[in-house]
């Protein structure tokens, strides 16, 4: 089976094409970064093109390896600062790429399956406990709008063209090899020997938190699982709602002891005050969060601690 990864250079890219390696998938990657072949080897890409969401470079791709079987669409915009400070540029790396990448589908591949990956910020504010799929959308901030008219482009194509499309929004995704958001932020201090750590917000704020080794085992998993609809939406976060004060506490008591955490109270713009996920379709198709909060904050402050030695 060969499976295109957009984005495979990141973050989450980076882990899931290793498990389809592992998994016997042929796997071939677009998005921005130059990859050695040590590293490209390393991640389980067995072709990586360093360019843009656009048709000339995924008709190279096709022409060298043939068409795919599955597309994970994981480019575009990750940041909400970012998106707040530059909204043109988050839009054309987020609706843009995934207009590209859908015309180019709807041409080329239509047979294709695309498993594109969103964020709950599509849900925005207002939203208490558990959130379902079909809750009200109502986001905050630039990067969740883009991320909302990223799905609206999938359901019009598979509406309009049979595209089969499976939208995963994601809540709080950390893991070793994080280099940015709260962890990241939080042991970056602590190894500068501060002891006490000032946060915005309250601390009171929920989180969804998963670890990103498991987010990758339910991306692959779905790829195995048979699509009912052209377009079906799924929530992936656990249920388990944690507050940033508990998150900051637990990494502060695996770090050593000793240590305080404040909070200003001075809330971030585009900033819900609780994203928590109803993963109702997610134990439907028999998927289980395996890696609890306590060890996935032990491992990544490991991983910290032994990359800056």
């Amino acid at each position: 089976m060969k499976v295109w990864i957009t984005g495979a250079n990141g973050f989450i890219g980076r882990y899931l094409a290793r498990r389809l390696a592992d998994a016997g998938k042929t796997v071939h990657g677009i998005g921005h970064g130059a990859l050695e072949n040590p590293d490209r080897n390393r991640f389980g890409l067995q072709r990586w093109l360093n360019g843009e969401i656009d048709a000339a470079n995924l008709n190279a791709i096709a022409r060298a390896e043939g068409l795919p079987s599955t597309i994970f669409h994981l480019a575009g915009g990750s940041s909400v600062g970012l998106s707040i400070a530059q909204p043109y540029e988050d839009f054309s790396r987020t609706v843009v790429a995934a207009a590209r990448l859908l015309d180019w589908l709807r041409g080329a591949a239509p047979a294709c399956r695309l498993i594109v990956v969103s964020s709950a910020a599509v849900y925005g504010a207002d939203h208490r406990g558990a959130i379902p799929e079909d809750a009200a959308t109502v986001p905050m901030s630039p990067y969740g709008q883009h991320k909302l008219m990223m799905e609206q482009l999938c359901r019009s194509y598979a509406v309009t063209f049979g595209l089969q499309s499976t939208v995963v929004r994601l809540f709080s995704v950390y893991g070793p090899s994080l280099r940015k958001q709260l962890l990241w932020d939080l042991c970056s201090r602590l190894r500068r020997g501060e002891q006490t750590l000032e946060l915005g917000g309250t601390g009171d704020e929920m989180r969804d938190w998963t670890d990103v080794r498991d987010v990758v085992r339910f991306l692959a998993m779905l790829n195995d699982v048979p699509q009912s609809n052209s377009f079906e939406i799924m929530n992936g976060g656990s249920g388990l709602g944690i507050s940033v004060a508990e998150i900051a506490r637990m990494l502060t008591k695996n770090w050593g002891d000793g240590f305080t955490v404040r909070f200003s109270g001075v809330v971030r713009a585009g900033d819900p005050f609780s994203l928590v996920a109803d993963p109702a379709r997610a134990r439907a198709v028999r998927f289980e969060w395996q890696i609890p909060i306590s060890q996935g904050l032990t491992d990544y402050v490991d991983w910290f601690k032994d990359q800056i030695r």
